[in-house]
């Protein structure tokens, strides 16, 4: 699998009735309006999975699913990156490899999806693909088959994997797309993890410069 272009149009009729302010973590517009989540075919987004009870039940994704605070989610993403406590399950090889075997079977073999980029971090994925069926389709078939494979190494059958909410955000443009991707692939860096993104096996960056 190679990272893919998008060939089709970013803008929805949502963007020109939005107005716009910088998330300066990951830099890319925000927008004030609170949407509902949007489901469009052909069009990147950006999603984010966490592990469940990854961190303190005070703290949740602020207005999870839509674009109501950006800011929430740059802070949230931070205090992932930074956490030492919690689960840390997707740092097991076996299962961050099971991950992504799950995430380009989807994408290779039932083509539900292209994937652009992404990064299995210890205790959340980031993913940017082009959903050809319905994103709620696709985050459900994942999440559970993988949660499902995971706890059965983990001997944990019947406990909760990943946390319910989760954040997607519809890509608008091109600059916003390589901005996003950047994001991912350097999210590895950013936690200390590694010092160059080619360096993480478990991200499309090492996929493209790797043995």
């Amino acid at each position: 699998m190679t990272n893919q272009s998008v060939g089709r149009p970013f803008f929805s009729s949502q963007t020109l009735r939005t107005s716009t302010r910088q998330m300066h973590y990951i830099d890319v517009p925000i927008y004030h309006h609170r949407l509902p989540h949007i489901y469009e075919l052909e069009q990147p987004v950006f999603l984010t999975w966490r592990l469940h009870d990854c961190l303190p039940r005070n703290r949740h994704f602020n207005g999870a699913g839509t674009m109501a605070s950006g800011e929430a989610f740059a802070a949230m993403d931070h205090l992932l990156d930074e956490a030492r406590t919690g689960p840390f399950f997707l740092r097991q090889p076996e299962i961050a490899g099971m991950f992504m075997e799950a995430l380009h079977y989807g994408s290779q073999h039932l083509e539900r999806y292209d994937v652009h980029s992404f990064a299995v971090m210890p205790n959340h994925v980031h993913l940017l693909i082009t959903p050809h069926v319905e994103l709620p389709k696709i985050a459900r078939t994942i999440k559970t088959f993988t949660a499902r494979q995971a706890n059965l190494l983990l001997n944990l059958t019947g406990k909760p994997f990943w946390q319910e909410e989760s954040y997607d955000r519809l890509v608008r443009n091109t600059i916003e797309f390589n901005r996003i991707r950047n994001y991912i692939e350097e999210n590895p860096v950013r936690a200390g993890l590694v010092k160059e993104r080619s360096a993480y096996r478990w991200s499309s960056a090492w996929r493209e410069s790797g043995p």
